[in-house]
Formats: structure tokens, sequence, C-alpha cells
């Protein structure tokens, strides 16, 4: 049977204090505030610009700016009459967020209205541009697709959100057996192919040679970004959480299992086998670490035993002692 160290160095509970303290809680929200901008900046500089409609809350508020083109010329004038998409983003995400409240609960409103706030400031305090900043717009969708996906991921990983289609996946995962990411990928397709529906903006009316064909190729467009977002939202996330398992056989295992505990600042796992072939005793250490351990985990090992046999496996998600916490929104993976 395997026998666990005591020296177990429990890192999750050092990490749970430090998140109490005011200076990494204030730390965090601002990296979400900064976070948001970049990402503000790919909509009001690339999608809108393109008359893209994109994936998420961002997509449908798009659809409104677009389809309320010149409705309103007295109410918002600066945005050719038509409903601002910062409005329509700071509104449905108040009304989500309320709704959210009383069947989520409130702790995941929090930040999620921090952010739902910043991400409003950010569309109102940045200009919408005539000419996108990327001319082509299959490029402009693809660049912009993975940066706003990377901006979500920093969010992310600082226990943020921007609100919007991960407020609906969240209340239909309540009260129906329908994962996180089956929920949003769902939203994003529906919001996407509405717009189907859109006119042809004035600016394009003389340049576009079929109506069909231009919707096609804004659907194209939005589809585009919303997988290139998912892939680098996706990358960043996974890469952050990734971890590694490490399997070490070595006769200098206790040295080893010290200076992994000392050093690594990680658990091990003794486990006790026999060599069938030598019928000796064999002990094996078991080590979890994350993948920027790699090398100091390496380095340690050899410098102990440099005939030590390692083995390395990749561990995509770990939560317990010293890695992720589970949490219910964890459900989003599957």
């Amino acid at each position: 049977m395997p026998t666990i160290d005591n020296t177990i160095k429990d890192n999750n509970e050092r990490r749970d204090l430090m998140r109490r303290q005011p200076s990494v809680i204030v730390r965090e929200y601002l990296t979400i505030f900064a976070a948001l901008c970049p990402f503000a900046m790919c909509v009001n500089w690339i999608f809108v610009p393109h008359n893209v409609v994109g994936a998420g809350l961002t997509g449908f508020c798009s659809i409104i700016y677009y389809a309320t083109n010149g409705m309103f010329p007295h109410l918002f004038p600066e945005y050719g009459g038509a409903i601002p998409i910062w409005l329509t983003t700071l509104t449905i995400n108040i009304i989500l967020l309320t709704i959210a409240s009383m069947t989520v609960g409130w702790q995941f409103c929090v930040r999620t209205l921090f952010g739902a706030v910043c991400v409003s400031f950010w569309y109102r305090v940045i200009p919408i541009r005539e000419t996108a900043i990327i001319e082509d717009p299959i490029m402009g969708c693809i660049i912009g697709g993975l940066f706003f996906g990377v901006c979500l991921g920093v969010v992310m990983l600082n226990n943020g959100s921007s609100g919007g289609t991960d407020i609906v996946a969240m209340i239909v995962n309540k009260y129906r057996d329908i994962s996180l990411g089956t929920s949003m990928v769902i939203c994003d397709i529906v919001i996407i192919l509405c717009s189907w529906f859109l006119p042809v903006p004035e600016s394009m009316q003389g340049v576009v040679e079929s109506v069909t064909d231009y919707r096609i190729r804004r659907i194209i467009c939005g589809l585009c970004m919303a997988y290139c977002y998912t892939f680098s939202l996706d990358w960043l996330v996974r890469r952050r959480r990734h971890a590694v398992r490490f399997m070490i056989v070595s006769a200098r295992y206790k040295e080893i299992a010290d200076a992994i505990s000392q050093k690594v600042n990680r658990g091990v796992t003794i486990l006790n086998g026999e060599g069938w072939y030598s019928k000796n005793d064999v002990h094996a250490i078991y080590v979890l670490t994350r993948v920027n351990e790699r090398q100091q985990l390496y380095r340690t090992v050899f410098s102990i035993d440099p005939d030590a046999l390692v083995t390395e496996t990749d561990a995509t998600v770990v939560y317990g002692r010293g890695f992720d916490r589970w949490k219910g929104t964890n459900k989003i993976l599957v």
C-alpha cells in the first residue's frame, strides 16, 4: 500500500490565506479592470467597424447596435442614433445578475458585476473607429478573436468574469443537466446565426455584389472570431492550470523526496513495490507539479542521483492539495 510523506506542504491553504489579504484582492480587481480595456478595443476597433457579430453578450449587443442604427438620433447622436453597446451590455448584465443572485447565489455575482461594469465603462470610453484597425475582416476576426480570448482568460484567471453568456450558462446548468461549456457554445452559435437577419449597412450597399453573400461572409467572420477566441481562452487557462505527473525510481528515494518537498515545495507520495526481475524492493516517488516547476524538479532529482529513472506524463486538470480547488463552476470543463 502507498504511504504518504508526512512533510506534504498544503500550498492550497497558503494560497487561500493570501487571497484573503486585501493587497491580493486589490491586485486581482486591478488586473480585471486593465485586461478588459484591450478586450473592449477588439470590439470597438475591429469587430464593430467590420459589422461583425461575435460571440457572447457582446455579439448580442452588437446585433441591437446594428439593428437600431439611425432610430434614436436625438438620444444617441454620437453613435449614429443606434443604442450603444455599452448601455445594452450594462443593462442586460444587471438583469441577468439579478436573476442569478436568486438562483445561483450572490458569491458568483460580485466579481461578475464588477467585470460587467468595467467592460461597459471601457466600451463607453473607447471610441468606435469608422474604419477597422485591421483592414481585412477575416484577418481582423482571427487576430481580434485571439486577443479577445487572451484578455478574457486573464480575467478568468483572476477569478473574474465579463458576464453575459456566462451568467446564462450558470442559470441553465442550475436547473438542467447541461454543462456550462455546452450552454455557452449554443448561445454563441445562436447569436452569430441571428446576424443573418441584420440589414446590410448603408456604407456597404454599393460595394457588395450580393446581400446573401455578404450575410454569409458576416456569419463566417463571426464563427471564425468565436473559434479563435475560444481557442486562445482555452489555451491560456489550461496552460495556467496544466500539471505534470512524475514517477521517480531511485535507491536514494528518501533524499530525493526530502529535496522535492523542500526545494520544489511539492508533496510526494512513496509507492512501495517489487522489481520483478531482481526480486528486490523498489520505492517509487509520485509527484504532481505545475509545468513551470518541471526543470527545477529535474535538476533536484539528478543532482542527487544521476541514474534515477524519471517518467513524465501530462495531467490536464488537477484539483486538490497545492493545485486548483474544486468548485461547482468547474463543470465548465466538460
